[in-house]
């Protein structure tokens, strides 16, 4: 039997009244965003042209490849959210919203792009490799010492700057840098994905959305889907795994500032029983060389009270 497919809620149809205060969850939310990624696709074609510069009309297909089925319960084994994406057929595109630093990102990101990049078939020409991309959305500083908004990698010559290859890049975009965006940022509206994507509140979505179709869907899907208690429990599943991370992260940086302590501990002591060892040799010597003096005048040191 035919399903009847998906209707999909247009702006002007929600009840806004009822979409006021705190989200349930922000977007920023990796389920969330897997969600409303895979939900809409007009709201995945609208961020990858702004992620990767693009007009509207250079898009002719986009299609994620490793679809889930929303609201069921995903082994914790496989709990691996990027999306995958296909553009025109021909770009191979990876999508991560990562929420909680793991310490590994750049060595992580590099394999998901290498992996992408890996795409040839048994017989094709490697002039045949297609490009791969990953996008990297993260809510914690890459790079401390060198803060930015939106920040795209690629191979060049170290010396001149000489584009290796266009085929491979990696961008970062993290959300807790609006401040830095650019000019070009600005008008590709990235900054507007980032605060998005970070918005805790409807109130704060609606503004975003205001006189812009992209946003409007988006935030339109955002709302459908949390009306639905499926995606709401993978949500709430996957905030509970945030404040187990950031808990894990906090027992571990009090241990290693514990240990760092008993370590400087163990060092001053070191460093003071070096110190009195040293001034006991001094004593010692000043001692054997006393005594010589004394010797040496017909005294004998031991009969000195």
């Amino acid at each position: 039997m035919q399903q009847n497919p998906k209707t999909t809620l247009s702006f002007s149809d929600i009840d806004w009244d009822k979409a006021k205060g705190p989200l349930p969850y922000s977007v920023s939310n990796d389920y969330l965003f897997r969600a409303l990624m895979q939900r809409n696709n007009k709201v995945l074609t609208a961020f990858v042209c702004a992620a990767l510069h693009l007009n509207r009309r250079e898009v002719s297909s986009i299609i994620i490849t490793n679809p889930i089925e929303l609201g069921e319960n995903i082994d914790s084994k496989d709990y691996v959210l990027d999306i995958r994406v296909e553009l025109n057929q021909k770009v191979l595109i990876n999508l991560e919203m990562q929420i909680v630093n793991e310490g590994n990102w750049v060595e992580r990101s590099l394999c998901y792009l290498c992996r992408a990049f890996d795409n040839l078939n048994r017989g094709d020409d490697y002039i045949n490799v297609r490009p791969a991309v990953h996008i990297g959305i993260l809510n914690f500083p890459l790079f401390p010492e060198y803060p930015e908004f939106y920040a795209t990698y690629q191979f060049q010559n170290t010396r001149n700057g000489h584009l290796y290859s266009d085929k491979l890049r990696l961008s970062v975009l993290e959300l807790n840098e609006t401040k830095l965006a650019t000019e070009e940022d600005k008008h590709y509206k990235i900054d507007l994905w980032a605060r998005f994507f970070k918005a805790d509140s409807w109130e704060e979505l609606k503004m975003i959305a205001k006189n812009n179709t992209d946003f409007q869907e988006a935030i339109t899907t955002t709302y459908q889907l949390s009306q639905e208690e499926k995606i709401r429990m993978q949500c709430e599943a996957r905030e509970d795994y945030y404040r187990r991370t950031r808990g894990r992260e906090r027992l571990l940086q009090e241990t290693i500032l514990e240990n760092a302590k008993l370590i400087s501990e163990k060092e001053q002591l070191f460093s003071e029983k070096e110190r009195l060892s040293s001034q006991n040799e001094q004593l010692s010597s000043q001692n054997e060389l006393l005594r010589k003096k004394l010797a040496e005048l017909g005294i004998d040191a031991d009969n000195i009270k």
